[in-house]
């Protein structure tokens, strides 16, 4: 995953230098240097910390880098997150790169962590989906966890999970589950999407190891609760928003997915500031 977060940030500074950085070659001296500050504008969550200073380790590598805070840890409108010293091309050059992948991440993170409050006290857990920005997916899903939530799977390689289209292509729940088991690998649980009390009945006959409920009502989650009795992980998908995230919890289901943690967060206000330069 290493490798794939490194060719992420070349990308990311290949897209946004091209050749040169035009202004900045044209104003300063390669050889000058400046220390820049890393500003909270407001109160969030920080989550990657650690990209963004490759960012400018991709740039020049002997260059110094102070963190104030960890990841994890809530920072407050002007404090200082980090100090940065290196020449002044770099600084200038790798900015809004650098600040591109430390404000969205952290506004994952700060968000993860909104909804994981509401509901503290149930014994539930919070998921993200595959909802992830192209390429950006390692480093999303290593937010939510900083914010407090837990990784659905990676991807389509390592879980098995039957939703409707899946059901469709084969015909029914049962046929579905049933391939799944003679050909998937036997250490994986098997996990199937239900919208309906039918489907749950059948999920239940067939065995799955997980029940999706997929934009169920608050009441037909309830009553699918009763029906499994404990006899498949329940989780709950579809719909599940911050404002209604608690209610959700109210029913008793064990997991709830939300891929607006991935794709509906705010990116956080922060900036970077040059010192001024010493006549």
């Amino acid at each position: 995953m290493i490798e794939a977060v490194e060719a992420l940030i070349d990308l990311a500074l290949r897209e946004d230098l091209g050749p040169h950085d035009i202004t900045t070659k044209s104003l300063v001296k390669e050889k000058d240097r400046g220390v820049a500050t890393v500003l909270a504008k407001e109160d969030f969550l920080l989550a990657g910390l650690s990209v963004f200073s490759r960012v400018f380790f991709r740039l020049d590598e002997k260059i110094s880098i102070t963190s104030f805070f960890k990841d994890g840890k809530e920072v407050k409108a002007g404090d200082i997150i980090a100090e940065v010293k290196a020449p002044l091309w770099v600084l200038l050059s790798g900015e809004r790169t650098a600040l591109n992948f430390l404000q969205r991440l952290s506004g994952i993170a700060t968000f993860t962590r909104m909804v994981v409050k509401k509901v503290k006290g149930y014994p539930i857990k919070i998921l993200d989906t595959r909802k992830t920005t192209p390429g950006w997916r390692v480093l999303e899903k290593e937010a939510v966890r900083v914010g407090g939530g837990f990784n659905h799977r990676f991807g389509l390689f390592d879980g098995v999970l039957i939703k409707d289209n899946h059901i469709q292509a084969v015909g029914n729940i049962t046929q579905a589950i049933a391939l799944a088991r003679c050909n998937a690998p036997v250490t994986l649980k098997v996990e199937v999407e239900v919208n309906t009390l039918e489907q749950v009945d059948e999920a239940l006959k067939a065995k799955a190891d997980i029940i999706m409920l997929d934009n169920m009502s608050l009441e037909d989650m309830k009553r699918a609760v009763k029906k499994i009795k404990g006899r498949a992980l329940v989780e709950a998908s579809g719909g599940i928003t911050l404002e209604n995230v608690t209610s959700v919890a109210k029913t008793g289901i064990d997991v709830i997915s939300i891929g607006a943690l991935t794709s509906a967060f705010r990116a956080v206000d922060i900036s970077m500031e040059l010192e001024e330069k010493k006549k």
